[in-house]
């Protein structure tokens, strides 16, 4: 469910719910960025990675991964992200003096 949804909604008609949604497609896997409420009324984000398999009876099954983050951790979390992409977009990038490195697109985390 998205935010618009729940305009003028008061707290017990929230909680439990989705207050907002943002899926991100990326190669064989989907991030789902859920903005969910508390008991109390405060917000906090999950990221779930969802990829899609095949299951041993043929069928398609999904392996999920889910974290929460609350509110009171979103700075420290962001300053850390944004490094490490730093870190990782300066040190990483496929050039002609290091032909192993990869874009990163290139990158099979099945393999890690």
């Amino acid at each position: 469910m998205y935010s618009e949804d729940y305009e003028g909604a008061g707290a017990q008609e929230r909680q439990g719910e989705d207050i907002f949604s943002k899926p991100v497609r990326a190669g064989k896997r989907t991030y789902f960025f859920d903005v969910k409420a508390t008991k109390g009324n405060d917000y906090y984000l999950t990221i779930t990675e969802s990829k899609r398999k095949v299951g041993n009876d043929g069928h398609f099954a999904y392996d999920k991964h889910k974290i929460f983050l609350y509110k009171e951790d979103f700075e420290k979390f962001t300053e850390g992200l944004e490094e490490v992409i730093g870190y990782i977009r300066k040190n990483c990038l496929k050039d002609a003096e290091h032909p192993e490195n990869k874009e990163f697109s290139d990158v099979d985390f099945d393999q890690l």
